[in-house]
């Protein structure tokens, strides 16, 4: 299948390493062509840890490689294209735009799959004429190692484009779990409000970060503490999801916690600025201090 990915950052590159690895031809679009040389020097990197751990032989990486095209035209990179993932980032206009423009541009056949992780299909597809061809594919961060990807049905998409992407994600070794199209859906309609708490219980002094940390991850048999998971997601991407459940439930319950509003309003944003809830070393998820916040 031709597949094109709107987006070369942490999410796209990694969703054009698992297609090309599957065999299919990726055509990795983004607006920047040094985003592109470093969403592909990423996959090269996770590749050569591949082979380093025997999963991979170098035949296997190269041809993985071959398999991917990058253009910074996306107009053009769609054209011939099968199914498009956007992986941009989780902002409501810009996916609309990009939608608009992938209607477009695409074939009339094409699947136009978002990986938003908590914006609504259904407004989405409504950019385009082919709301049943629109279609959520929630893929896991990093991409290539965790296995779920979150479909999620617009009110309009219909049973055979699920069928596709669900038989997709199957093919490429992920295990596909279909879900409806409320804010947040399932992943994130848990997990956010999860953190959220937890970044609460830290404003209020309940106790420090790495105890609220070591409490979830020893006593929940969590693999990465909550404050920890969100500085790995990016408190801005929290902050973000926090808001659109907020916004699509009108519960009190989703309102971000205000800690976190300030620390994304000072742009600590976790390991993309090198300090959230801990410091981490530069272009690295590595910590190098104890925790350090203000309230």
């Amino acid at each position: 299948m031709n597949i094109s990915v709107i987006g070369a950052g942490q999410m796209g590159n990694g969703i054009a390493h698992v297609f090309a690895q599957s065999g299919h031809k990726v055509t990795l679009i983004d607006i920047a062509q040094a985003g592109l040389d470093k969403g592909m020097a990423t996959i090269a990197k996770n590749l050569d840890r591949q082979v380093a751990k025997g999963a991979l032989n170098e035949e296997q990486k190269a041809a993985t490689l071959k398999n991917i095209t990058t253009i910074t035209d996306m107009a053009a990179g769609v054209k011939a294209a099968e199914l498009v993932v956007e992986a941009a980032t989780e902002n409501v206009d810009l996916k609309l735009r990009i939608f608009r423009d992938l209607d477009a541009n695409a074939p009339s056949g094409c699947i136009l799959a978002t990986n938003t992780s908590s914006i609504s299909i259904t407004r989405i597809a409504a950019a385009t004429k082919r709301s049943g061809n629109v279609i959520g594919m929630h893929f896991m961060n990093p991409v290539p190692v965790m296995k779920l990807v979150e479909v999620i049905r617009g009110y309009d998409t219909t049973d055979a484009v699920t069928k596709t992407v669900v038989d997709l994600s199957t093919a490429i070794g992920k295990v596909p779990v279909t879900v409806n199209d409320y804010a947040g859906f399932i992943a994130n309609r848990i997990l956010m409000p999860m953190i959220n708490e937890s970044i609460e219980a830290l404003f209020q002094g309940v106790g420090g970060v790495a105890e609220i940390d070591a409490i979830m991850k020893l006593g929940m048999a969590h693999p990465m503490g909550p404050l920890q998971l969100a500085d790995f997601i990016g408190l801005d991407t929290c902050l973000a999801i926090l808001r659109v459940l907020h916004e699509g439930f009108g519960n009190p319950k989703y309102a971000p916690c205000p800690l976190l509003v300030q620390m994304v309003t000072a742009g600590k944003l976790g390991v993309k600025s090198g300090e959230g809830f801990y410091q981490y070393t530069a272009g690295s998820k590595e910590q190098v201090v104890a925790p350090s916040f203000r309230r």
